[in-house]
């Protein structure tokens, strides 16, 4: 193999994982002795701790006064899993899948739920079409497509004055998208995404829409008691104060405090999505125009911002999975970047997070690393034939 030179510059961070995602700029772990180790969550300390989350989520994600937002166990599968196990059932369901998490939601509402669901699904790299969808039923889907690079480029197609409950999975969107809550009943996501939190967590952002629909209906199958939002018919008001259905991790409650903090410093929302824009046209712009590399996402407009995903399109390359694979490998051996092979269920790839935690000098950094490793592997399968 002809030896190929290593590009001058590292990203500083080669931390570029979709999820768990890099930690804020400058993180130390000294930023958490703030947290209430060896207490419960139940004294004042917790209670205040817990309700400062909500209310700077609330801040920063300029969610309305009306709606509520409680934090949850298992992260944004456990809050998805407790919509649709306790809102579901009431009226017809249309389920949108363009990647692999929203297929899970299908499997759930298909197969254990067994309810009669229209399903509209598109292939990686692309979206379904929200003009055919019945809003007069509950519909189910996510965001960004976190595994295919694709997403919601905005609310118009959503009616104001649909019948259903709007029910979206919004785990690596917020914080780095801008989410019509007019449009919106349901919203969940997990810590771990878009501000780089720690897992296990979840939030759950209720419409007062669907607070009605959890006081007026019950659902035909029993509930476990880690679903459960409401007791006697009413909302279980304490859970979107901060008391939370089981026990919470108050170091990875700092942690979330500590990004939050640091997304309201540098300006809020407005700052997040101006740092994953940039980040992600750095990437749009080193493939443009390379014949070798394209974004998978086919459509210009709802191509991702935070979970940009590539595939490689040079005709000489024999095996695609295994290619991407060994770019990735590559990568991550010589320490430029970790985890950023595509997901086990997405077309042969790279997938590079460019979240607002992430500096766009990494990722600038980052790119002639990529064309490097890419040759590399060229020159490899040259020399193996």
């Amino acid at each position: 193999m002809t030896a190929l030179k290593t590009p001058a510059a590292r990203p500083v961070n080669p931390r570029f994982s979709s999820g768990p995602c890099a930690k804020i700029p400058a993180y130390s772990l000294d930023m958490l002795s703030a947290a209430p180790l060896g207490r419960s969550h139940r004294a004042g300390v917790g209670k205040t701790k817990l309700a400062e989350a909500i209310e700077l989520t609330r801040e920063v994600l300029g969610v309305p006064d009306g709606y509520r937002i409680g934090i949850v166990p298992a992260s944004d599968t456990g809050a998805m899993e407790m919509v649709l196990w306790s809102l579901l059932g009431v009226r017809g369901v249309e389920m949108l899948a363009w990647e692999s998490f929203g297929e899970g939601w299908v499997t759930d509402v298909v197969k254990q739920l067994k309810l009669d669901a229209t399903v509209r699904r598109a292939p990686y790299g692309e979206i379904v079409d929200f003009a055919q969808v019945d809003f007069d039923k509950d519909v189910v889907f996510t965001w960004n497509g976190t595994t295919s690079g694709v997403r919601l480029p905005n609310g118009d197609a959503i009616p104001a004055g649909r019948a259903g409950l709007t029910i979206c999975d919004a785990t690596s969107a917020a914080f780095a998208m801008d989410l019509p809550w007019a449009k919106l009943d349901v919203v969940t996501f997990s810590w771990q995404k878009a501000l780089g939190g720690e897992g296990g967590h979840g939030m759950l952002i209720l419409s007062p829409r669907a607070v009605e629909r959890l006081e007026s209906a019950s659902p035909a199958w029993p509930l476990p008691k880690i679903f459960r939002l409401t007791k006697g018919g009413k909302l279980i008001e304490g859970i979107f104060r901060g008391e939370t259905i089981n026990t919470p991790s108050m170091l990875a409650v700092e942690d979330y405090l500590v990004a939050l903090k640091w997304a309201k410093g540098i300006g809020g929302l407005a700052a997040l999505i101006a740092r994953a824009n940039a980040n992600a046209g750095t990437v749009r712009d080193f493939v443009a125009g390379k014949d070798w590399i394209v974004d998978l996402a086919v459509e210009p407009t709802t191509a991702s911002t935070t979970s940009v995903c590539l595939k490689f399109t040079d005709p000489r390359i024999v095996d695609p999975a295994g290619f991407a694979k060994a770019v990735a490998r590559r990568l991550e051996s010589e320490g430029v970047a970790f985890d950023i092979g595509a997901y086990r269920d997405a077309p042969p790839g790279l997938r590079i997070w460019c979240g607002s935690t992430v500096e766009t000098s990494d990722i600038a950094a980052l790119m002639p690393w990529i064309e490097w490793a890419y040759a590399c592997e060229i020159e490899t399968q040259k020399d193996a034939a």
